[in-house]
């Protein structure tokens, strides 16, 4: 038998993390950080443990990269969504939504994410979090900041606090309420975006997290004619 191709195992690669993405996301939501190990994590992933650390120094950057992956995705799922818009008070509308929406959807997963955060070891910078401070930024020019090192920062230090508001054990926050603030601050119509009572989560709330984790077939492997459907999004790097 051939070796294989140094493209195919890159694309092996690859499948494998992003199995293990897909992996943390899940079990983080459905158990909790703490009662999640990296030994779960690489069974639910069918890798082999050693892959973990060979990807990830350690569980909480799996689990930061991981979640910052589902709000990425889902950020870019919402704005791009028919009908396209490209009208910038819309396009802020659909990214307060799609990230209040992981709040009320995902609480367990937010919760520990955002619990994380103000962890000793705090942010944990990476490829998933530029990617999606990429959409953030793009969001706030075509909102038509004049200044978008200073909004961007601000828009995202109002979602974080959005985001823990809602989910503050014991005194949570209306996510109707929060979002009302939110609009008024970026004089949005209540009708734009996904109002609460479209009965419409924007993508945020389904169980299959899949469509957001490429683990399919490797590209030389693909049958003639096949196509990936997933959508691409930016790869390039923000401050």
């Amino acid at each position: 038998m051939s070796p294989r191709s140094a493209s195919v195992n890159e694309e092996l690669r690859r499948r494998s993390k992003e199995r293990l993405l897909q992996a943390a996301v899940e079990l983080v939501g459905e158990r909790g950080y703490d009662a999640t190990t990296l030994g779960d994590i690489a069974d639910r992933a069918g890798s082999a443990r050693g892959l973990v650390s060979y990807y990830f120094p350690g569980k909480r950057h799996l689990v930061q990269s991981a979640v910052h992956r589902l709000m990425h995705r889902t950020l870019e799922e919402a704005l791009e969504r028919e009908p396209h818009a490209e009208d910038g008070r819309e396009r802020m509308a659909r990214a307060i939504d799609a990230i209040l929406g992981l709040a009320r959807d995902r609480p367990v997963l937010m919760r520990q994410h955002m619990a994380g955060l103000l962890q000793a070891e705090g942010f944990v910078p990476c490829p998933e979090q530029r990617r999606l401070a990429e959409l953030l930024r793009d969001t706030v020019a075509r909102h038509g900041s004049r200044d978008v090192d200073s909004d961007y920062p601000m828009l995202r230090a109002l979602l974080m606090g959005a985001v823990y508001a809602a989910l503050v054990p014991g005194v949570p926050m209306p996510v109707p309420v929060l979002r009302a603030e939110l609009f008024k601050r970026y004089r949005l119509d209540w009708e734009m975006g996904v109002p609460p009572d479209a009965g419409a989560s924007g993508g945020t709330c389904d169980r299959d997290l899949s469509r957001f984790f490429a683990t399919g077939t490797a590209p030389e492997c693909r049958p003639a004619g096949h196509r990936d459907g997933r959508p691409g999004g930016p790869r390039g790097q923000s401050k």
